[in-house]
């Protein structure tokens, strides 16, 4: 099977189809050509197969429902890709759908206990890479999320849990998808060592050395990375192992914190030319004349929104809440869009 959307990376740039994203394109004396413009959407196959959680996620309108909220996903991203947003996060284990949770009683894995891949889950991942193949666009596949890799059983079912997850890729014959091994590594969530900083550089060779050889890409394989907590630069492991360099804006209230974070990224010493990507930042002040979003393209690196329903918002707020609206429904998703378009205009 031969798709329509090849990630591949040269240097510090991302390229679709062997030409850098944003083609020529700059914005304030700032270089845009070859950033990877994203926004956190991991729950795009959202489930919860706990029967006493499950009603949380109710729409006003009905009860949950997965199938939908995939549709939905499906209808809006035509809207995204307009816009200029060229990448997007998804994970096999979503995300917090409260935003930010002390504990997480849901379940929400496309992963067995035993590290065997759920079907249904698959079904809606399959048509959102699908639609993302066809419209040329880059997705971040998260493997892991922090309270829910426990509901994989062992380190055994961890490592068989991302082989399966390597081998249908390659079986799919995807080549419009990044790995992000697990998000942020470095956050004490995860029960099973080998997603810790010290081991997970393991799984992301396992993933490249998986793939290898299976993937019509220049380099053959899938490119891998893992993400770090807001404001926290990769250890060199991490740095050495991975195609490009992830880290999150969260807790980073200045914009100059940003600039500085990839500053020191490119000076850690198993650093090589890589992308880097901020493809988690809660920090929003679109309409100001700085913010991450701005900080971290002045230094030439993607940035990526996440936005949650906060306290007294409604429906049409927040990307990763559940149910959630996917279309640009408020004021804060507009800010981004309206950023984004002007900082990318005329790319489409």
């Amino acid at each position: 099977m031969r798709r329509n959307t090849v990630v591949s990376i040269e240097g510090e740039a991302f390229c679709i189809n062997g030409i850098p994203t944003y083609p020529g394109r700059t914005y304030k004396g700032m270089k845009i050509e070859g950033l990877l413009l994203n926004s956190r959407m991991v729950q795009g196959i959202f489930d919860d197969l706990n029967d006493e959680t499950r009603e949380r996620w109710n729409y006003d309108d009905g009860p949950w429902d997965p199938k939908r909220n995939t549709q939905e996903f499906l209808d809006a991203m035509d809207d995204w890709y307009r816009c200029g947003l060229v990448g997007f996060t998804l994970n096999l284990q979503g995300g917090s759908p409260q935003g930010y949770s002390k504990d997480q009683p849901w379940c929400n894995s496309a992963f067995e206990g035993d590290g065997k891949l759920r079907s249904d889950y698959l079904g809606r991942l399959d048509s959102i890479l699908d639609k993302a193949d066809r419209l040329g666009m880059i997705v971040i596949l998260g493997y892991f999320y922090f309270g829910q890799d426990e509901r994989v059983n062992d380190e055994r079912a961890i490592v068989r849990a991302a082989q399966n997850a390597t081998d249908w890729l390659c079986e799919k014959a995807y080549t419009n998808v990044l790995v992000e091994v697990c998000n942020e590594t470095d956050v004490p969530g995860y029960e099973h060592e080998i997603l810790r900083p010290a081991r997970v550089d393991e799984l992301i060779r396992l993933v490249q050395d998986r793939s290898n050889g299976k993937i019509e890409s220049p380099i053959g394989r899938l490119l891998v990375s893992v993400s770090m907590g807001g404001g926290t630069l990769p250890p060199q492991n991490i740095v050495a192992a991975s195609d490009f360099v992830l880290m999150h804006g969260n807790g980073v209230d200045d914009p100059n914190r940003i600039r500085e974070m990839v500053d020191q990224a490119r000076k850690l010493p198993t650093y090589k030319p890589a992308p880097i990507v901020f493809n988690e930042d809660d920090h929003y002040d679109f309409d100001k004349d700085d913010n991450n979003f701005l900080a971290a393209v002045s230094k030439y690196a993607g940035w990526g929104f996440f936005d949650y329903r906060m306290e007294g918002e409604g429906f049409d707020e927040g990307y990763q809440s559940v149910p959630c609206n996917w279309s640009i429904s408020s004021e804060r998703k507009r800010g981004f869009f309206g950023l984004l378009g002007e900082i990318t205009a005329p790319y489409h």
